[in-house]
């Protein structure tokens, strides 16, 4: 009998159409890239689609790692204001 190919719902990578979904392992970004992501952030929390696009090519990140990137960097940001 052929090997079934693993099945895919949502997107989502299961083996056997069962389990835990299968996630690509996390980034890990240089210092060189951190440096510039976070200065990047200091002079705007917010990028627009070319800007974004740009940093992704001067880094060698893809733009959904930039953009993924800004939000976790922004909801920490705005934990740590709450806080005090």
């Amino acid at each position: 009998e052929a090997e079934k190919p693993p099945a895919v719902s949502n997107g989502d990578l299961r083996l056997g159409g069962k389990g835990k979904k299968l996630r690509k392992p996390r980034t890990i970004y240089s210092s060189v890239q951190l440096q510039a992501l976070n200065q990047r952030f200091q002079q705007t929390q917010y990028l627009a689609l070319p800007e974004r696009a740009e940093l992704a090519a001067q880094l060698g990140l893809t733009q959904t790692q930039v953009k993924i990137w800004f939000q976790n960097k922004r909801s920490k940001y705005k934990k740590i204001l709450k806080q005090g």
